[in-house]
């Protein structure tokens, strides 16, 4: 990352403090000598410092948030910005800087803004390291639904709860009885409309899983695990388990009934089999595999895929380059072949937005140097986004420039450029 050329004294401050902390981070303590009472004081200063320290990222992202706004209210008096992308950009950038997805960026900017306008005591509970970040964004979250003058009384009877004598899940129901009782019907209100935006995801897990969720109305959702519990118990009492355990089972049972299958093992699987260009010649060759959007699969977990799958089952061999296993082309064979290039960048980037630290999954597949400017559709001009990410770099500020095409012996890389000048690199994973 490079950044404009001002020097900021605090900046300079905060980077020293770094400084110090990676110092401290290997400084020997000796347990022994008072049994590790000096270790737990260290422990719980730190447990504060983690929060002081996110009071301050908070005052840095709501300076950066007002003086962002204020240059793009310029833009739109020039007619260089449409006054309904007003505020577009500005928690994106700070993802960035913090290495984060923008749906986290989304986030930090609600919470710093809410703490700074309406939540004062909260935040200075925050600053002394008396809650936890975590926490701070608890009372956010559940006070979002109240006006400013009651969202500031409920403020002020946080501050007397006590709340950092309390647990976790302790201290959150406090705070929500708080924010019930200031507006009973704006608080059901809230939970109606939070049943509007039930839907189901999935994101990868360690060792070649994945987590499914739904976010589901409570009684739903209550009712799909009973459903399932119920289904597992049959089978344990009448003994036909197939040595399973009731979890799995359960699992099993969630992915027949959802997919329609008799078995949860007959998934329909396509599995890119990676060959580095000086080995195509060798068909045994022993490469991993790589189920788009959730990384590599090993040699023997690709042939248990294919082996012992009951559903439709496909490989496509993508040659990658020996030097940094980019891909640089691929087999068009397959079941069908439209749209064989979106699905070869797809393979590339892993099924994931390649802005930097986004992860979201990819909804476009986009030219780096657009098709009005000469950018041919191409592996290399190619990549996938998100669709908030599709859309960002029209941005007045934005650059999204082509470093490398992976063809050589870099793998394929993009630089964004943002408008405080400062920018940021994505490479494709081999």
């Amino acid at each position: 990352m490079s950044s404009n050329e001002v020097v900021d004294p605090v900046s300079v401050e905060l980077t020293a403090l770094l400084a110090r902390l990676a110092e401290l981070a290997e400084l020997p303590t000796d347990p022994l000598s008072d049994g590790g009472a000096a270790c737990i004081d260290r422990i719980a200063v730190l447990e504060r410092a983690r929060a002081a320290l996110a009071a301050a990222q908070h005052t840095a992202i709501v300076a950066f948030g007002r003086a962002q706004v204020e240059a793009q209210i310029e833009l739109v008096a020039e007619g260089r910005l449409d006054p309904e992308k007003l505020g577009r950009g500005i928690a994106d950038q700070i993802a960035l800087a913090a290495h984060v997805s923008p749906h986290i960026g989304d986030r930090r900017l609600r919470v710093a803004r809410a703490l700074a306008t309406d939540l004062p005591c909260t935040r200075a509970l925050l600053v002394v390291g008396r809650i936890s970040e975590q926490l701070a964004e608890h009372v956010v979250s559940v006070t979002s639904h109240l006006d400013p003058e009651l969202r500031a009384l409920v403020d002020k009877e946080i501050a007397e709860l006590g709340l950092e004598g309390m647990g976790r899940k302790q201290a959150e129901a406090a705070v929500k009885k708080l924010a019930y009782q200031a507006d009973p019907q704006g608080f059901t209100d809230r939970a109606r409309k939070a049943r509007q935006d039930r839907r189901v995801t999935l994101r990868p897990a360690p060792d070649t899983m994945s987590v499914l969720s739904g976010l589901l109305p409570v009684e739903q959702g209550v009712a799909c695990l009973a459903a399932l519990r119920k289904y597992a118990d049959s089978l344990i009492a009448t003994g036909d388990t197939d040595d399973r355990t009731r979890d799995q089972i359960i699992a099993d049972t969630l992915v027949e009934r959802l997919t329609g299958q008799v078995l949860a093992e007959d998934v329909n699987v396509e599995v890119g089999i990676v060959l580095p260009l000086d080995a195509i010649t060798d068909p045994d060759s022993a490469s991993p595999g790589e189920l788009v959007g959730h990384g590599p699969l090993p040699a023997g977990i690709v042939t248990d895929l294919l082996r012992h799958t009951g559903g439709h089952r496909w490989w496509r061999r993508l040659f990658a380059h020996p030097a940094h296993g980019g891909l640089v082309g691929g087999d068009p064979r397959r079941r069908y072949f439209d749209g064989f290039l979106a699905t070869l960048i797809a393979l590339r980037d892993h099924g994931m937005c390649r802005d930097p630290f986004c992860g979201a999954p990819i909804r476009h597949t986009d030219h780096i140097k657009g098709s009005k400017a000469g950018g041919p559709t191409s592996l290399g001009n190619g990549r996938g986004n998100c669709v908030r990410g599709n859309h960002l770099k029209e941005l007045p500020g934005w650059v999204t420039e082509l470093l490398h095409d992976g063809f050589g012996p870099h793998p394929h890389t993009v630089r964004t450029t943002t408008p405080t000048g400062h920018t940021y690199t994505s490479r494709a994973g081999p």
